[in-house]
Parts: structure tokens; C-alpha cells; sequence
């Protein structure tokens, strides 16, 4: 059922935040890129050593405004893996479809490295609620999220979120568009600082959730 509330407007501190918040995206993506530049290129070569196919495993999401994009990041599972959400599949599956170089670079996070250039050309952010896959995928987290007001659409989406960090393991579609929402409404220098710090402790196994 659409949600007939009067859609949800930027307040004025919000609207002049976002713009700022993209100027530091570009800023520190670009940088981290630079500096990471040896941990990427290595990833790179082992994953390309270890394990037949791509080095990249590429995918669409939906983004800001509903747009689809291709999101990057190291390919950590064989290449017969289904292509559906990793939430979809049970965990011994999750393991054995994942590789043993894939399992660290999921444990570590650098799988995720590639998207820093998502973030740099523009379709995604540092923090953000995660995106989603499309509607043929992920049909009921598209429903909820396009129903909730604000929408998780508004912004643009993130390597890390509220939902990931609060959620933790979580993955029930209707909580996580709650808490992708409630990020929409409280988006701010603040809120962002918080949950890019957090996400370190999760990083490490801090349960934010508990």
C-alpha cells in the first residue's frame, strides 16, 4: 500500500550539508585511492592467482532516485556461484561457494575496496543505506524502501549504513528500510561522523545491535 504521507522535504540544515558531504566523498575517495593504491593492486593479483575469473565482480544496484548502477568489488566467490543476494543463500552454501581468498577479504572488508571509485564518480557515499539489488532480485526491500517516507532513494547509497550497523546480521527487508529511512531523516555531519566511526567497530566484531 502506498504510504499517503505529504513526502518527506530536506530541511534547510540538510540541504546545504549534502552538497558539502559529496565535496568530501570526492576528497577523501580520491585519496584513499591514492593511498590504497598497493592493497588494491595486490588484492587484484591474488584474487586473479587464486581462483579461476574475473577479478572484479560486477552487479547492478539500484541507487539515488531509483537510478540503476554497476557496483564493484573484488569477487570473492567462484565464478558458479548464483547470482542472487548473499542473504539468500544458507551459510554452509555461503561457504562453500566462497573462496579461501574470498573469506578474507570478506572478513576484512577489502572486497569492498572498489567501490571507493563508485563513490568518486558520483554513485555512491561513504555512508548511506546499502543498495539494494533490482526489483527482480530484491523485490520486497524495493517495495519497502519505496514505500517508506523518506525513501532510502533519496540519497545516495553507501558502503556503510544505519541498518548494517544497527542490524548487524539482520537482514529482514521491512526493519532495514525502517532504519535506511530514519537515516534519510536524521542525515547530518554528525550522524555521518558516528556511523563511518562505528562502522570500524564492526568492522572488529562490535555488535552495535546488542
Amino acid at each position: 500500500m502506498e504510504n499517503q504521507e505529504t513526502p518527506y522535504q530536506f530541511r534547510t540544515s540538510q540541504k546545504i550539508y549534502l552538497p558539502f558531504k559529496r565535496f568530501c566523498d570526492i576528497f577523501c575517495s580520491l585519496l584513499a585511492i591514492i593511498l590504497l593504491s598497493w592493497l588494491l593492486i595486490f588484492a587484484a593479483i591474488i584474487t586473479k592467482c587464486t581462483s579461476k575469473g574475473p577479478v572484479l565482480f560486477k552487479q547492478k544496484r539500484i541507487g539515488k532516485d531509483e537510478r540503476l548502477f554497476t557496483v564493484y568489488k573484488f569477487r570473492s566467490m567462484r565464478i558458479d556461484a548464483p547470482q542472487v543476494a548473499t542473504s539468500e543463500l544458507a551459510v554452509g552454501e555461503q561457504k562453500d561457494l566462497t573462496t579461501k581468498w574470498g573469506r578474507i577479504m570478506r572478513k576484512t572488508s577489502i572486497d569492498e575496496l572498489p567501490q571507493l571509485f563508485n563513490i568518486l564518480f558520483g554513485q555512491m557515499s561513504f555512508v548511506g543505506p546499502r543498495p539494494g539489488q533490482d526489483k527482480d532480485h530484491e523485490m520486497e526491500l524495493y517495495v519497502a524502501r519505496h514505500n517508506s517516507n523518506p525513501s532510502a532513494y533519496m540519497v545516495r547509497p553507501g558502503l556503510s549504513g544505519m541498518a548494517q550497523i544497527y542490524m548487524h546480521r539482520d537482514h529482514d527487508p521491512i526493519k532495514k528500510a525502517e532504519w535506511d529511512s530514519k537515516y534519510v531523516r536524521s542525515v547530518s555531519a554528525w550522524t555521518d561522523i558516528k556511523l563511518f566511526v562505528l562502522s570500524f567497530f564492526v568492522l572488529f566484531g562490535y555488535d552495535a545491535g546488542r
